[in-house]
């Protein structure tokens, strides 16, 4: 029964990180760091795979139209644009991941990434604020959203939606939602593709042989369940309000582990 008490709490965690500026890898770690236990990969990639689920299943309707009135100019420019930054994502990682430059997934790094991005995204915000409202998405945003989701993947702690959707920001698209939407969109496709990598690893290496099925299948729906409620309300949100206190936590969390942990954690 603890067990799976703590397994539950893992899929709520990741259900809620996983598509909010905070970061799911560093709350993760931080969580097993601190009782919850260290789990297989396999697990990590099926309540992944969970909360990607969840987006799909609420951005159904813009993917399907974009699937099939890809005719319309504006759509194929879209999905165009969608691909580049996949297909950018894609091929640097791979480049990475061959050379192994990946900062090690502990305490002490995701602390000064959680500090670093929350003062990230405050600049971001500031910066947008102060821009005419665009929702186009251009081609350098679509090239710069790709670079961004390699950079978060590198940098555990960093968070993928919190790097792309100020980078799209940043770039050109100030409007909140608009920006949101095209991180969302492209990062289907990558974390399914990430997720797939993660699966065929683990299934080469053995790593099924002696998993939890059962856990993983609960950590597995919870996280659906959660992420696809915790993204409406961020879509919601994010009409009316900014980020400001996603990097405010992110800032207080970050400070708070780096004086609480010990050094070289």
């Amino acid at each position: 029964m603890h067990d799976l008490l703590n397994v539950i709490l893992l899929g709520i965690i990741e259900g809620i990180t996983e598509f909010l500026p905070i970061s799911s890898t560093g709350h993760l770690l931080i969580a097993e760091s601190f009782g919850l236990g260290a789990r297989s990969d396999l697990f990590n990639v099926g309540i992944q795979a969970g909360a990607i689920l969840a987006i799909t299943l609420i951005y159904w309707k813009r993917i399907w139209e974009l699937l099939t009135q890809w005719q319309e100019p504006a759509n194929r420019a879209y999905l165009l644009k969608l691909l580049v930054a996949f297909l950018i994502t894609c091929v640097l990682g791979l480049v990475v991941t061959h050379y192994g430059f990946k900062l090690p997934e502990t305490v002490t790094p995701i602390a000064w990434a959680l500090l670093i991005g929350g003062f990230w995204i405050l600049g971001a915000e500031a910066i947008a604020a102060k821009q005419v409202d665009r929702r186009e998405v251009t081609w350098r945003v679509a090239i710069l959203v790709g670079l961004a989701q390699m950079v978060a993947g590198i940098f555990p702690g960093t968070s993928r939606s919190g790097a792309t959707i100020f980078t799209a920001m940043l770039a050109g698209t100030s409007n909140r939602p608009a920006a949101t939407e095209f991180s969302f969109l492209v990062g289907i496709p990558t974390m399914y593709a990430a997720t797939g990598y993660e699966l065929l690893k683990v299934l080469k290496s053995g790593g099924t042989a002696h998993e939890d099925w059962g856990a993983l299948i609960v950590g597995f729906v919870v996280s659906l369940v959660v992420a696809f409620v915790a993204v409406k309300w961020l879509l919601g949100y994010i009409r009316t309000h900014r980020f400001t206190w996603f990097a405010l936590y992110r800032i207080a969390l970050g400070a708070a582990l780096l004086l609480l942990m010990p050094a070289g954690a």
